[in-house]
């Protein structure tokens, strides 16, 4: 499911993947990119490539850029992230069994 897009020379993102209604990324707010990293986390993520050239608002152009390549790294490297957070919690548990 595609979370984030460009078009019309602009980012787009949705948090709900039920509707096709897309909010303008210059609207996002931590606990969108929250509920984003939930979705990333858990199902098929896809977002449209960053490329400068297809957003000419400088606004979204930032905006995008940095959420893009954000969601890029975590999505090459959600194996090891959810490898090291059960790794974390694990040893919690084990130390507090009863």
């Amino acid at each position: 499911m595609k979370y984030l897009k460009i078009e019309n020379n602009k980012g787009f993102y949705r948090l709900d993947s039920s509707q096709d209604i897309w909010t303008d990324v210059d609207q996002i707010n931590k606990e969108h990119v929250l509920d984003l990293l939930k979705f990333a986390s858990t199902g098929e993520f896809e977002m449209d490539e960053y490329k400068d050239e297809l957003l000419q608002n400088p606004a979204h152009n930032i905006i995008y850029k940095n959420i893009y390549g954000k969601f890029n790294d975590f999505l090459k490297n959600k194996t090891r992230f959810q490898d090291s957070a059960e790794s974390t919690y694990k040893q919690a548990i084990e130390k507090y069994q009863l």
